[in-house]
């Protein structure tokens, strides 16, 4: 693990503050542990156990490695760490009872899932159904890592977009498998807080990115940082006017953290980035200048068969209902971001 992400998990911990302990003596089930997201939260735990929990936390961390293996985070061999290859979709049950669920597994990338609809809409319902069960069975407390994307297209006057906006997704879609079967998944939740008193909560992540992003994921900033590494030109998918919000590492994990931590049962908390809202075009030029690149280059073109058009012209979120419950304030500031992320990814992407 590089000094970069070593720092980038302290500030996780640091940020979690007295809270952390919370996970003290306890065992976490953690699904999606291979993924990006999934091993951060790998390293997170790693890192409380040694430095911060008065007793280690017990961590089972499952994935199918149905995609490609993001690198750069998993931690090192670790006692308290114990890893199973196991489908979520298929029925499992721990040898031991859990405390914590983090729901993390999900198929993220529009390349991937366009190639894995199915597998896309199982793990966001079944798989999450799967989850629920062990919660309610050992009395856990869950987070479920849903997506932006159940906005789908809000209008100008919903963005910054709140939790309180109903969405405008398009259910036949090239993007419905993924947006629907996320919309399901908190369908699916709130029944089980209500029916069953299950201790569950959503996190809804907006662009996260930052060192450990497999060069093979596709998306925007992985993208970039790639074809920098390669000299090749970026492909700007669309007419490149998209604007989004980008919301470093540490600071998403720090908001997955502490919505499962301190969010209210069957409540929805955005986690992200508010500012700067910045469009695709805008980002590029910020790179080549700020980073700086200067060698980049960039082609606008259409977008190709494996990746789906209709993605949203605008993604920012409200941060207002995460302030005010979770405590949620992200901290690292855009140009920092994007240095640290550049820079790993010089090291890593050859």
């Amino acid at each position: 693990m590089s000094s970069l992400i070593e720092s980038d998990i302290d500030d996780i911990c640091i940020g979690l503050g007295a809270d952390a302990h919370q996970f003290s003596g306890k065992s976490v089930l953690l699904t999606g542990a291979r993924g990006f997201v999934g091993q951060y939260l790998a390293a997170v735990f790693q890192r409380l156990n040694s430095a911060y929990l008065r007793e280690p936390c017990q961590v089972l961390a499952m994935d199918n490695l149905r995609t490609p293996a993001d690198t750069g985070t998993a931690p090192d061999q670790d006692p308290h760490i114990a890893y199973v290859e196991h489908d979520v979709v298929q029925t499992f049950r721990p040898d031991s009872k859990v405390d914590f669920v983090v729901h993390a597994a999900g198929i993220a990338s529009p390349h991937y899932y366009r190639k894995f609809p199915l597998e896309t809409m199982d793990v966001a319902t079944q798989g999450l159904r799967n989850m629920l069960d062990i919660a309610r069975d050992d009395n856990a407390r869950l987070v479920f890592l849903s997506s932006s994307e159940i906005y789908g297209n809000p209008d100008a006057a919903h963005v910054p977009t709140a939790e309180d906006y109903n969405g405008n997704v398009s259910c036949l879609g090239p993007r419905s498998c993924y947006d629907e079967s996320k919309r399901f998944g908190e369908s699916l939740l709130r029944v089980y807080v209500q029916q069953f008193g299950v201790d569950a909560v959503i996190a809804r992540p907006f662009n996260v990115y930052g060192p450990g992003l497999s060069r093979e994921d596709y998306r925007i900033m992985p993208n970039i940082a790639a074809r920098l590494s390669s000299g090749e030109p970026i492909d700007v998918y669309g007419d490149g006017s998209q604007t989004r919000t980008f919301c470093y590492a540490t600071d998403a994990i720090t908001g997955f953290l502490l919505a499962l931590l301190r969010g209210q049962p069957g409540e929805a908390y955005n986690v992200g980035a508010s500012e700067p809202e910045i469009s695709i075009i805008d980002l590029l030029t910020f790179i080549r200048d700020e980073v700086p690149a200067p060698d980049l280059e960039f082609t606008v073109r259409d977008y190709p068969d494996s990746y789906p058009s209709d993605e949203p012209m605008r993604r920012c979120p409200d941060l207002t209902k995460a302030a005010d419950q979770l405590g949620y304030r992200p901290s690292v500031p855009f140009a920092d971001g994007l240095r640290k992320f550049i820079k790993w990814s010089q090291e890593s992407y050859r």
